[in-house]
């Protein structure tokens, strides 16, 4: 055993630029909290909340406003918003919540009823899952009730009179048939298809079910086309117990004239200042221990305004470098993405792929199509060479099965063959698992019967 002196580089990171590098990582949410809990604990940090009073926040407000209005994604949810109906003021009071539940002990309110049978009801409507559904056998329910099933079924009647029309059913044929009868009671041919031909109906064999029915195949189309556009989750449009998690956008993106313009949410968090008071306090104080204590506090301060604007900068230069390698994304939507990687950004901003990796890690970008992780929008090339990238190929295999004969589909390996020759060389299985991504069928499920 001996002592020796050794010589040798080793870098390592201060504790200010690890924090540095999680201010980066943060989302909007996360640094608010950060920056909320920094200001508690740093009296030389003082924060001050955004006003819209100026004039570029008024403009960014008018670009929002613009970009909801033509948001394709969430559209339907703002236009819901302004619209007239019987949930129109339900969910005002702080008492009501927005709930199913909620909506049916409304509705009873106005009913009378037996005690007893009201208490079913209640007790029905407890007992009801997301969708809308009975799905426990009556024979448990009567026993956990204290009752016999012939009163539950009567209370159940009553729950199926309810609004939305489908509620309380047991079966997916009864939620579809509850609603055809709301609608039309003497629509026959529509009940009878929910009732027993539902199989043939998902497979659209629509000559099958008029064969069975001995009904015209005209009219038994037109009544598969009526039972398609019913709801199958009649609870599903109301709000869970528990609160609704909402995303808040780090980037936004709008089209301003003839170029895109990007800005990050600077509003949602405050304005970080150094105190004046302790400021001057430092130049006047004399006390060694006191000019040490606020030189620390003071120094961790500004590191903590440097980091925040550090992050701001890296962000808005990865934003915008995304949105002009994905332009064609931007102006046509989806279907449109390119392969691009973090060495394609990190290059074009001047930074290294991890800072790009940190930048965009849980932030999301708002743009007229939508809200997405920006994470979304970096994809790999399929195959070697200029090869597509998934959403590419993801639009061409929509547009394949799209333009197909409904009566003979193509089978995935017949699809993967017309992909290679439309340049997009993929396997069979990943044919298949970018085919259920979207949400289509397989050759069974998208075969029309005549």
């Amino acid at each position: 055993m001996e002592l020796g002196m050794v010589q040798k580089q080793v870098q390592t990171l201060s504790p200010l630029m690890m924090q540095s590098m999680e201010i980066l990582q943060m989302g909007t949410q996360e640094l608010r909290e950060y920056v909320e809990k920094a200001v508690q604990e740093n009296p030389v940090l003082e924060a001050e909340e955004r006003t819209g009073g100026g004039e570029e926040f008024r403009e960014l407000s008018r670009k929002l406003e613009w970009l909801e209005s033509t948001d394709r994604q969430n559209g339907f949810y703002y236009r819901q918003d302004g619209e007239d109906g019987p949930l129109a003021e339900y969910g005002v009071s702080e008492n009501w919540e927005e709930t199913l539940y909620g909506y049916l002990s409304a509705q009873l309110e106005g009913m009378k009823l037996p005690e007893e049978q009201k208490r079913l009801v209640v007790f029905l409507a407890e007992s009801l899952n997301g969708s809308g559904w009975l799905d426990e056998p009556l024979a448990g329910l009567a026993q956990a009730a204290g009752c016999d099933e012939e009163a539950l079924l009567s209370a159940l009647t009553v729950l199926q009179g309810l609004e939305p029309p489908g509620v309380g059913a047991r079966s997916l044929s009864e939620c579809l048939c509850l609603q055809l009868l709301r609608r039309d009671p003497e629509d026959r041919l529509a009940v009878q298809i929910a009732q027993s031909h539902l199989e043939a109906l998902a497979r659209s064999q629509y000559g099958l079910i008029a064969k069975k029915l001995g009904a015209d195949l005209g009219e038994v189309r037109r009544a598969c086309g009526r039972i398609r556009a019913l709801n199958p989750r009649p609870g599903a449009g109301f709000a869970g117990r528990e609160a609704p998690a909402y995303i808040r956008p780090d980037v936004v993106v709008v089209w301003e004239h003839d170029h895109f313009e990007v800005h990050t949410d600077d509003q949602s968090l405050p304005s970080l200042s150094l105190s004046g008071y302790y400021s001057r306090m430092l130049r006047e104080c004399r006390e060694a221990e006191v000019q040490d204590y606020l030189s620390d506090k003071i120094r961790q301060a500004k590191w903590v305004i440097r980091s925040i604007e550090q992050r701001r900068s890296t962000l808005l230069e990865c934003a915008r470098c995304i949105v002009e390698l994905q332009e064609a994304f931007f102006r046509k939507g989806p279907g449109h993405l390119v392969p691009m990687s973090l060495a394609d950004v990190a290059q074009r901003v001047g930074v290294h792929e991890s800072t790009v990796s940190r930048a965009i890690r849980e932030k999301y970008l708002q743009c007229r199509q939508g809200v997405y992780p920006m994470g979304a929008f970096f994809s790999r090339r399929l195959g070697e060479g200029d090869g597509p990238s998934p959403d590419e190929a993801k639009a061409l295999l929509r547009r394949l099965i799209a333009e197909e004969d409904p009566c003979a589909p193509l089978s995935d390996q017949k699809l993967c063959g017309r992909l290679a020759e439309e340049g997009c060389p993929i396997s069979r299985r990943t044919v298949a698992k970018y085919r259920e991504e979207l949400g289509i069928p397989s050759t069974t499920g998208r075969k029309r019967y005549e």
